[in-house]
């Protein structure tokens, strides 16, 4: 009978370190899989902002954050009774945790957002300088090359690198493509067409230029004033959402007695996790009302 019992211990014992050796092994590619796509994108990013940051120390950074978010939010769960606290535990964390890994992806796209806005803002001030240089006589080229040295960044940066490709031999249609894919801007869209279209069947780019001009103004005015409309909006979808944390933040530090047997409760578990996935939803759900394309 002992050696029986001892048997069946021996061979669940074996099956459950197999398993737990395979589900390791499974979590660790997966990991490298999804810090390698998170790596390329952030250093994709970083490149077309002609930052050249170390895209491997800023993954780094976000797992040691994540990791280090997930064991802060785990502390009040960390108890042997009842069972299933360290689970709730676990479904509560994984959500900070997850969002403090994405904040550094989410600062550079904030920063790629912002460099956008300015080159579109540079690109008002930059076609009428182009209109006057082609009127003067010069070539396109020419006139490129009198916006790289007159211009600040990142309109200097990526005109110079245009310039650039087309010293060392790429057709000016290729270089003008890239230029458009790399900067992502709807307005430079428009001028790199329209300088595509008069290069291959004619037509006065200095009254295009302005005609260009005049429409990412008016472009720009409406953005402007879309935006000063769904600011209230903005902002209160910020304090609605940052409203449940701080008080839930607030009454632990001040009635701890209160608010940890709640906490360590499976229904104060299971609430947490419902306010977390409903105050996301809600965010998300304002964020595509006041997001107005223009």
């Amino acid at each position: 009978m002992n050696l029986w019992f001892w048997s069946i211990i021996l061979l669940s014992g074996c099956a459950v370190s197999g398993l737990t050796w395979a589900f390791i092994g499974a979590f660790s590619e997966s990991a490298k899989t999804v810090t390698g796509l998170y790596e390329d994108e952030i250093s994709t990013t970083l490149e077309s902002m002609f930052l050249f940051i170390p895209a491997k120390k800023l993954v780094d950074v976000s797992v040691m954050v994540a990791a280090t978010v997930f064991l802060l939010s785990m502390l009040p769960f960390c108890r042997m009774t009842p069972i299933w606290l360290p689970f709730i535990g676990g479904i509560v964390a994984i959500i900070p945790a997850a969002i403090a890994f994405h904040a550094p992806k989410w600062v550079v796209s904030f920063l790629k957002t912002k460099r956008l806005e300015r080159f579109n803002l540079q690109l008002q001030e930059t076609l009428p300088m182009m209109s006057n240089a082609l009127r003067a006589g010069f070539s396109i080229n020419q006139a490129f090359e009198s916006v790289a040295e007159s211009s600040e960044i990142p309109m200097k940066q990526e005109v110079t690198l245009f310039l650039q490709q087309l010293r060392v031999g790429v057709s000016f249609s290729d270089a003008l493509s890239a230029f458009e894919q790399r900067v992502g801007s709807e307005d430079l869209t428009l001028v790199c067409t329209a300088i595509d279209i008069a290069r291959k069947s004619g037509g006065n780019l200095t009254e295009i230029f302005d005609t260009i001009a005049e429409t990412i103004r008016a472009r720009q005015r409406i953005h402007q004033h879309v935006r000063s409309l769904t600011a209230q909006g903005r902002l209160q979808g910020l304090i609605i959402g940052a409203m449940p944390f701080l008080l839930g933040i607030g009454m632990t530090i001040f009635k701890p007695a209160l608010m940890l047997p709640f906490i360590a409760s499976l229904v104060g578990g299971l609430t947490l996790v419902a306010v977390i996935v409903l105050v996301i939803l809600g965010g998300l759900i304002i964020r595509k009302i006041v997001t107005i394309d223009v």
